[in-house]
């Protein structure tokens, strides 16, 4: 039987789309990932809502002069700066911004990873749900353990 440590490199996916539930996240991974000696891998999905009808041809929408990617980016790397910006638990963070489904841009980053940190709700829709649906599709399909930060 293969030692289960060896199966998980050490790194933990922390889904991140700039709510203060998803900042709570990202400093719960921190935390953690100091106490472990592990990586943080932070990672925000974008989605172009023209994309659903796609066609030949197709450029990202632009909001004022940027594209949604460019304003994902931004926001991640505003977040984990604000975040990150407690000295007394150093970890390095990498940033991730990916194109697709939040779902499943965290099930795909999380392969591998020692653990997989979501907060329980981000800027979707239902304010008014206690578990979002990516995060609770995330603890239902996630390739290594999941953990949900509480808003």
């Amino acid at each position: 039987m293969a030692d289960q440590a060896n199966e998980h490199d050490p790194r933990i996916v922390v889904g991140v789309d700039g709510s203060q539930c998803s900042k709570k996240a990202l400093r719960w991974a921190m935390t953690q990932a100091w106490l472990i000696d592990a990586t943080v891998e932070a990672v925000s999905a974008w989605q172009d809502p023209a994309m659903y009808g796609y066609s030949p041809g197709w450029t990202p929408a632009m909001y004022g002069d940027e594209s949604i990617a460019a304003i994902t980016e931004k926001t991640l790397g505003e977040t984990v700066a604000e975040v990150a910006g407690q000295p007394d638990q150093p970890v390095d963070v990498v940033t991730r911004v990916v194109q697709g489904h939040p779902t499943q841009v965290l099930l795909e980053a999380a392969t591998g990873a020692q653990l997989l940190v979501v907060g329980s709700r981000g800027h979707g829709t239902f304010a008014g749900i206690l578990l979002g649906s990516v995060s609770q599709h995330c603890v239902q399909h996630a390739p290594c353990p999941v953990v949900v930060v509480p808003q």
